[in-house]
């Protein structure tokens, strides 16, 4: 059993529930909390950051918002706050370098650069689990995911990929001072993305490409949120645009292996009943 103690902040999403459970399966306790958790956790109530942070000797840091100006500051105060009570790592998600908001981004990442702990930073792609754990899962259910991305192609990257490297980052040396790009092996249009995960389920299921205006109308018509809408749209039209048509090597340089290849994840979602109806 390892002497460490690793608290994992969002540990009910995608990638912290990884990070727990890879730490675990080391010997290394881990401390999971998340606003709705055992172990209440809330970036926006300072007051209990402190049981949280008592003994830890590394965080996981995913931060809601990242994007926004008072994350840096949220950022900066905790990791202060880690230091000083003798945490030594640190490993923050962040988001692909030259995406939106990236002035606010860059400032949250020196933030954590900044406070006195060996850290690194994750930025990552479009998640493969996306397609099977999060917003693009009943579309692929319906049979049809319809998108304003059009053929802009993007270097999706799996979950699982992402929380070795947080790992890795947590328990091992020579990973302080990195920001790591992490990519899956090869570019994708999300058109392809679905073709694959048709392949894999023997099921009919087409991508659909909206323009930006209709896909807002189809979104508005379904209760979302204005603010919503925008940020989607928006993130949808980087992918269009091309801004994320590039590989990586984050994931090799931090694991010493190539990227889990989409079709991999697809066959392995299907086996595991991601898409059963």
């Amino acid at each position: 059993m390892s002497d460490e103690t690793i608290l994992v902040t969002g540990a009910t999403g995608k990638t912290g529930r990884r990070v727990a459970r890879l730490l675990q399966e080391r010997g290394v306790t881990v401390r999971a909390v998340s606003r709705s958790g055992t172990q209440s956790f809330d970036w926006a109530d300072r007051s209990t950051w402190e049981p949280a942070l008592e003994g830890v000797t590394g965080v996981y840091l995913v931060v809601p918002d990242l994007g926004s100006p008072r994350a840096a500051e949220d950022i900066a105060a905790f990791a202060g706050q880690a230091a000083a009570t003798g945490a030594r790592r640190a490993v923050l998600l962040s988001v692909p370098e030259g995406g939106l908001d990236e002035e606010h981004v860059l400032a949250a990442e020196r933030a954590l650069e900044h406070a006195g702990l060996d850290w690194t930073v994750l930025r990552p792609r479009w998640f493969f689990q996306n397609f099977s754990e999060d917003f693009l899962h009943d579309p692929v259910l319906s049979g049809e995911v319809r998108l304003p991305a059009g053929d802009g192609k993007e270097a999706f990257v799996d979950a699982e990929d992402i929380a070795e490297v947080a790992v890795a980052a947590l328990t091992e040396a020579g990973h302080a001072g990195w920001h790591y790009e992490l990519s899956g092996p090869r570019l994708m249009t999300f058109g392809e993305a679905v073709a694959e995960i048709a392949r894999a389920t023997g099921r009919e299921i087409r991508y659909v490409s909206l323009t930006p205006e209709t896909y807002g109308d189809e979104q508005r018509a379904q209760g979302v949120p204005e603010e919503w809408v925008q940020l989607s749209v928006n993130l949808y039209e980087y992918v269009r645009s091309g801004g994320l048509a590039s590989l990586s090597d984050g994931v090799q340089r931090a694991l010493g292996r190539a990227p889990r290849d989409f079709s991999e994840y697809a066959d392995t979602a299907t086996r595991q009943g991601a898409w059963n109806t």
